[in-house]
């Protein structure tokens, strides 16, 4: 219990959110329909640097919406899963049980991802499915369907965990696309069967646009890649999902779940979800920095005017809600970094595990002392531990300090420590402790220097710096004032401001403030 309660505090005393000033309006009037986007690995900075191409979607909303100009994350790590899971539920990875993209579970003795349900399988394609039940806390849609209402709330997107997380237990389907079979899916945890739109969906093929199609820019200039075959002077593009086609494909079937399940139509307040993925694949591989980043930007811009016409065609935007931010942000790529007399680089990908066995085995003796390592953090060997009768706090102790004499490690924290308590309330400390979960988490916590990466390529995301915690929150809608606000927020605002304008408790895990500066 007490690692559920020091989270709390940590968030209310970096941001203040314990102090918000007195409410001068009524919050806007209960919509039909709640439009949140989530658009993945978009850099706040996107709305600046790219917004002479913007002329739809973003152009309307960064117009005519609440735009917040310092939200940040507030808990590490900054990756899919988290960002997603606290969009709509308003919870630290603490609180929440979502520590990260997958983590090693002790119990099978198996690396587990944030949705992973065994007990399910896919419909609509073969092979295991995918379910919300290890978030531990309610979203927005589940506190709407408790409250009674007659609602429907519909989750979109490549990933399956952007299209369940967000809308949590009770939604009435989450879908998203299978590589394997080019279908969309869901899994039995939602449906004995697909329903009749998504099999017409299925059945024109959603990614037949793609096929043998070039990724060119909308702004000209050479042509990035192709799906067809790779040429002398242009290569293959590595994925659908890295591509243009990626995104409008989610656009399309959203606009199809919008009408197939009717959303906006019902007595009570809808949710449709829709996490536009193919910005994260893009940005990965090529960098912010990058033409192709840009174009996926101004590509963004499009399919998300497309989506509010539809909406807007559909059920009206005068009565809708719409709000939109991102899971994360992203590093510059190293190499661009150094290029530019920047500090940044590569750190070898087994360097915290070799280091954690070595001081172990000379200490104790030679062993297996890892378990398992996901991404930089590591699970220490517990039966060993037991087995020679050590004390498990001492041996992460012992395994924290031989991580933290690794070059460019920021810092290394011990599970011990955290859930103790023992660490400050400086910003970084209080974000990986905001981010701890001691049933889910590695024994050994691992932040890197700033600028610097563990993947061999391209780029990646994951730490408390600005440039992985500080992305977009917009609304729009009748009732919310237009303009830029620039006081601190968190995502976690998100999720109680949406329940007080639905009229719903918040989410049982919500850490935010109700953002009231914005009523009109």
């Amino acid at each position: 219990m007490k690692t559920r309660v020091l989270p709390l505090v940590c968030l209310f005393s970096i941001w203040g959110l314990a102090t918000a000033s007195a409410q001068t309006a009524p919050p806007p009037k209960k919509p039909k329909l709640i439009l949140a986007v989530a658009v993945d690995q978009f850099r706040w900075e996107y709305l600046k640097r790219f917004k002479d191409g913007y002329t739809s979607g973003l152009k309307k909303v960064i117009e005519q919406g609440a735009v917040f100009e310092d939200a940040h994350y507030v808990h590490y790590p900054t990756v899919t899963a988290v960002g997603h899971s606290t969009f709509m539920s308003g919870a630290l990875p603490a609180v929440s049980g979502i520590v990260g993209n997958d983590w090693y579970d002790r119990e099978t003795g198996k690396s587990t991802t944030s949705v992973a349900d065994a007990t399910t399988k896919l419909l609509g394609a073969e092979g295991a499915g995918s379910s919300p039940r290890k978030l531990l806390v309610s979203t927005v849609g589940d506190e709407i369907k408790m409250s009674g209402q007659q609602s429907k709330v519909i989750g979109v997107s490549i990933k399956d965990r952007s299209a369940i997380l967000p809308v949590g237990h009770m939604a009435d389907g989450a879908y998203w696309f299978d590589n394997k079979s080019a279908q969309w899916v869901t899994s039995t945890y939602y449906a004995k069967s697909l329903p009749e739109w998504v099999a017409k969906a299925n059945a024109a093929q959603p990614d037949a646009k793609s096929k043998n199609a070039v990724w060119s820019t909308l702004e000209g200039g050479k042509p990035l890649c192709t799906m067809g075959e790779a040429t002398p002077v242009l290569e293959k593009c590595t994925s659908l999902e890295a591509s243009p086609w990626g995104n409008e494909m989610i656009e399309e079937f959203a606009e199809q779940a919008l009408v197939g399940e009717k959303l906006g139509t019902h007595s009570g307040t809808d949710i449709l979800a829709v996490s536009f993925s193919s910005n994260d694949y893009v940005g990965h591989a090529k960098g912010p920095d990058s033409p192709e980043v840009r174009d996926i930007s101004i590509r963004t811009d499009r399919v998300l005017g497309k989506l509010l016409d539809a909406v807007d065609k559909s059920v009206g935007l005068a009565n809708v809600i719409f709000v939109m931010t991102a899971d994360h942000g992203v590093a510059p790529v190293p190499e661009g970094n150094n290029a530019r007399n920047m500090i940044g680089g590569r750190m070898p990908a087994n360097a915290i595990t070799k280091a954690v066995n070595d001081a172990l085995g000379a200490k104790y003796g030679p062993s297996r002392w890892v378990e398992s390592a996901v991404g930089s953090n590591v699970y220490l060997n517990w039966e060993l531990i037991e087995y020679k009768k050590l004390d498990l706090g001492e041996v992460q102790r012992i395994a924290a300090r031989a991580a933290s004499k690794v070059p460019h490690v920021f810092r290394a924290y011990s599970a011990d420590q955290l859930q103790s308590g023992s660490v400050s309330t400086e910003a970084v400390d209080t974000a990986v402790r905001n981010g701890f979960y001691m049933p889910r988490s590695a024994d050994v916590v691992i932040v890197q220097d700033p600028f610097y990466l563990f993947d061999a390529g391209g780029t990646s995301h994951s730490t408390p710096f600005s440039y992985d915690t500080h992305v977009p929150v917009i609304f729009m809608g009748p009732g919310i004032k237009p303009g830029r606000y620039f006081g601190k927020i968190t995502v976690n605002d998100i999720a109680p401001t949406l329940s007080t304008i639905v009229g719903v408790t918040e989410p049982s895990g919500a850490m935010g403030r109700i953002l009231q500066e914005m009523w009109q």
